[in-house]
């Protein structure tokens, strides 16, 4: 197994590529269930979640090459479908579930078992069933799998209130909706620029999707979807822990491919931090204003609010910030398990159900320490850049779910950092 070693050091200087993607590719790929004509995805980032999601589609019947090194994903499902989505492959990522909507949706009828994925929360399925039985589905659970078949063999448009604005069930109802008979309304939908580039790519196959980006999302059904090539939008998730980058460990860096946009309410929160923050032509630029980064108090919320995925993030760079900020998680529970390794390197981290109240302290120190998730690894790499010592992050399986070539973009605007074996 595979550790990360990172020696703290200087300032940073350069620049960094923004990889398309992950969580929007994760969508899009189970799109060309829904044609028969090929789908091309360009800007694909090339990571072990891009891997699985091409090994499930594989297995219900779909063809997949790649381009380019991986950045292009070509697909096509023009021949027989398998329903059934087997547990040895979804249990492996909890985006798995995507593939439920458009195998409904094609085929009348689906088999999927239960995801996996980061232990950081239960996210359960019940809105993703409960919308879609809305549109005449009828889904039971026996086994560890969902059994959900189409009444007539054709899902109906209904309209559909979400009691929370989830991401992957506002996919996962999107595109099922994009063949079913009639209008589907979804109210309190996911407005992630993610939401913003799935109904782009539907709308290239075909697809009458209209709201995407706010609240209420209507999609008028269509008997059929055609071929597409669609870019990824830009990973923002990415983009915001490489900003962190610069920082935590001072200089300036240049996130190639990056938009304010995106992550609006992260920079709003390095700005109150003193980091600075301009658009380029090329992407975005940030240094630290300061030699010692001030305390805020960060509360994660869907989008447009601040990203759960980067709350792990934004704790290591808070660990050494002047003052005392207080983290509150209110997407998923489970997700401060970041917090006790980041304390063996010196950080004062008190955490209480879903809040956690970080006091900066002057600097810290390198240790051993294990990641328990994808963001969780890449925190600790960003708190190791800055700790005095080595920093030596295990488990770092979980890094290359989310993260390419994290080495070699970092080591490339100056961190000292190493892939190396696990004894």
């Amino acid at each position: 197994m595979d550790a990360i070693l990172v020696r703290g050091g200087g300032p940073l200087s350069g620049s960094i590529p923004i990889a398309g993607a992950k969580n929007a590719s994760l969508a899009l790929m189970p799109a060309t269930l829904l044609s028969e004509e090929p789908l091309t995805l360009t800007n694909a980032p090339r990571l072990s979640d891009i891997r699985t999601m091409t090994q499930l589609l594989q297995s219900l019947g779909a063809e997949i090459s790649t381009l380019q090194e991986g950045r292009v994903i070509s697909m096509s499902c023009h021949g027989p479908i398998n329903t059934r989505a087997e547990y040895d492959i979804v249990r492996k990522m909890r985006a798995s579930n995507l593939v439920l909507g458009p195998l409904l949706a094609r085929e009348g009828y689906a088999e999927v078992s239960l995801p996996g994925g980061c232990a950081i929360g239960a996210r359960p399925m019940d809105i993703h069933t409960d919308g879609l039985e809305k549109m005449g589905a009828s889904i039971d659970l026996r086994d560890g799998y969902l059994y959900a078949k189409a009444a007539g063999g054709r899902l109906k448009g209904a309209v559909i209130d979400f009691p929370f604005a989830s991401v992957g069930a506002t996919e996962n109802i999107m595109m099922a909706a994009t063949l079913a008979k009639g209008t589907t309304v979804i109210n309190n939908a996911a407005r992630e620029p993610e939401i913003v580039d799935l109904a782009d790519c539907l709308r290239r196959m075909g697809a009458q999707i209209d709201g995407d980006g706010t609240a209420t999302i209507t999609i008028q059904g269509v008997d059929r979807l055609g071929a597409a090539t669609h870019p990824v939008v830009t990973d923002r998730i990415e983009l915001g822990t490489y900003m962190l980058a610069p920082a935590i460990c001072g200089g300036e860096v240049e996130l190639l491919g990056g938009r304010i946009s995106l992550i609006g309410a992260f920079c709003e929160k390095l700005y109150a931090a003193g980091i600075e923050v301009t658009e380029t032509e090329k992407g975005l630029k940030v240094k630290r204003r300061t030699d010692r980064v001030k305390a805020v108090d960060v509360t994660t919320e869907p989008f447009p609010g601040f990203p759960t995925d980067l709350q792990a993030q934004m704790m290591a760079l808070l660990c050494t910030a002047e003052g005392t900020s207080t983290l509150e998680e209110k997407i998923f529970e489970n997700r401060f398990m970041h917090a006790p390794e980041l304390i063996r390197m010196g950080a004062k981290i008190d955490v209480h159900g879903g809040k956690a109240i970080v006091t900066g302290v002057d600097k810290l120190k390198g240790a051993p320490v294990m990641a328990t998730d994808l963001r969780a690894s890449v925190s600790l790499i960003l708190a190791g850049m800055a700790a005095e010592g080595e920093t030596k992050v295990s488990r770092v399986y979980h890094l290359d779910r989310g993260y390419e070539h994290v080495v070699a973009k970092l080591s490339g605007v100056g961190a000292n950092i190493e892939r190396i074996k696990d004894e």
